[in-house]
């Protein structure tokens, strides 16, 4: 088992399209994280991502496309709103849940009747979604409730020993740095099952943070524990008094919340990788809308730690 990190110049770019039509895994960049994709059409394909990432088969996927018309066609329904989201987020960190059509593979959705789908702000993803003609399956190019990987070599350090030769473009680090919010569509209003930094002006319903899902979930980032380091996370949610531990390292992210995601993942592998950290100490966060998705993800992360 190895990984090959390349940049995405031509013959790069026409290997992976290679690969992904024979059926093969290839990590790519986005603008959220990376990501581990197959030809969302092929079932066999899609299945070789469930077990490179040692993911639970409750937990859809998410399909990348390179074009609004390219979504229509994994669909059965389209309603008016999903127009309007696409036209004010697309390109971007919006990932819309609808019916889906038979076309898509049982192993994408889960076994559930919905599929969550985006067009990624990545010129990298975006060509290579271009040239190889296909909707392409991704989740997180890491091993299931791991850390995102926000930089190629992430995706080396967690999946190089479990894909044979995996190519990774390497397109530099995320500009967004947490995974997509993601919307379902199917019900009126709107609901947000997975907060992210794509800013709504819709009135959304969110679901709340740690929510246990029970079965298949209806979309990605569902489970109670994810994104989380292999070190113990204690995030402080209130006002209460701690004592420090021997071996704590404490968390610092920047006040802006958007520089906050951008550099959360990294911070997260940085201090996992130092011997002489035991436990990862989170300050309290900001509880406000812009904060949401940061809170969500460290939450997730001190489950069970």
């Amino acid at each position: 088992m190895s990984a090959r990190i390349v940049l995405p110049e031509d013959a790069a770019l026409t290997e992976a399209v290679e690969r992904l039509r024979g059926g093969e895994l290839v990590a790519f960049p986005t603008e959220t994280v990376y990501g581990l994709g197959a030809n969302a059409l092929d079932a066999a394909a899609v299945a070789k991502i469930y077990a490179a990432k040692g993911r639970p088969a409750t937990n859809p996927i998410i399909v990348h496309v390179a074009s609004v018309e390219q979504a229509k066609a994994l669909v059965n329904t389209w309603p008016r709103i999903a127009d309007e989201l696409a036209a004010a987020h697309w390109p971007g960190p919006l990932t819309l849940v609808l019916e889906k059509a038979d076309g898509i593979p049982d192993s994408v959705t889960a076994g559930g009747s919905t599929v969550g789908i985006r067009i990624p702000n990545h010129p990298v993803a975006l060509e290579l979604l271009r040239r190889a003609g296909v909707p392409i399956a991704a989740p997180s190019a890491n091993r299931s409730e791991e850390v995102s990987p926000t930089q190629a070599q992430h995706v080396a350090d967690s999946l190089g020993a479990f894909v044979k030769d995996l190519l990774i473009l390497d397109g530099g680090s995320c500009d967004v740095g947490i995974e997509s919010t993601v919307l379902d569509v199917t019900c009126d209003p709107p609901r947000v099952l997975r907060p992210g930094m794509a800013k709504l002006s819709l009135p959304p319903s969110p679901r709340p943070a740690g929510e246990l899902v029970q079965g298949v979930a209806r979309s990605p980032g569902q489970m109670l524990r994810h994104y989380a380091p292999k070190k113990p996370v204690v995030q402080l949610l209130h006002s209460e008094t701690y004592f420090q531990q021997e071996g704590d390292a404490w968390l610092a992210l920047p006040q802006d919340p958007h520089t906050a995601a951008r550099v959360l993942y990294a911070e997260l592998r940085r201090l996992d990788s130092e011997d002489s950290v035991a436990r990862i100490v989170v300050p309290i966060q900001p509880d406000t809308p812009a904060w949401a998705a940061i809170r969500d993800r460290l939450r997730r992360a001190a489950q069970g730690a």
